[in-house]
C-alpha cells in the first residue's frame, strides 16, 4: 500500500495573507516553530509561498539588520554599534508586504499524490514543503521533509 499526501499532511496549516508584513510572518514562524508559510487569499486559495530564508535574504540585501551574517544566522559576534539602522531595519520589516517577496510558482501536490511523488518533488525543486491542494487550488494541507521523515520512521 502506497501512502499518500492525506495520510501524512498537516491539516491545520499556518497561512498568511499576501498584505501581511513580513514581521507577522516571523512572528507566526516564530511562535509555531515552522520555517515557511503558504500564502493564500481569503477563501484560502493558494497564490504563493514565503521562507524565513526568503526573508533573511532580503534582510541582508537590503542591510535592514545588520546582525545577520553571511550564513543567514544571527551572529553572536557582531557588534551593535548603530540602533537607529536597526530600528530602521525593523521598520521596514513591519512595512513590507508579504506579496513583495513570497514565490508565485508553488509545486503543489493533491491529497491523493503518492508521498514518493512529493519527496521527488521536493529534491527535484530543491524545496522543504508541499502545500496541498484541491481541484480549486485550495490549500488543504502541507507536507514537509519532517513530515516525510516521520511517515518513513514509522
Amino acid at each position: 500500500m502506497t501512502l499518500t499526501a492525506r495520510e501524512i499532511m498537516t491539516a491545520a496549516v499556518f497561512s498568511i495573507a499576501k498584505q501581511q508584513t513580513l514581521q507577522e510572518a516571523l512572528a507566526i514562524m516564530a511562535k509555531h516553530n515552522i520555517s515557511g508559510l503558504p500564502v493564500t487569499e481569503a477563501d484560502g486559495t493558494l497564490v504563493g509561498i514565503i521562507s524565513n530564508t526568503d526573508i533573511i535574504n532580503y534582510a541582508q540585501k537590503e542591510n535592514v539588520v545588520p546582525l545577520f551574517d553571511l550564513s543567514g544566522w544571527i551572529s553572536p559576534h557582531a557588534e551593535i554599534k548603530d540602533l537607529t539602522s536597526i530600528k530602521r531595519g525593523i521598520d521596514l520589516l513591519a512595512q513590507t508586504t508579504v506579496s513583495r517577496l513570497m514565490k508565485r510558482k508553488v509545486h503543489t501536490a493533491g491529497e491523493d499524490t503518492a508521498i514518493l511523488a512529493i519527496a521527488g518533488l521536493m529534491s527535484r525543486h530543491q524545496v522543504n514543503r508541499v502545500p496541498i491542494v484541491d481541484g480549486e487550488n485550495r490549500l488543504r494541507g502541507i507536507v514537509t521533509r519532517n513530515d516525510l521523515v516521520r511517515s518513513i520512521a514509522r
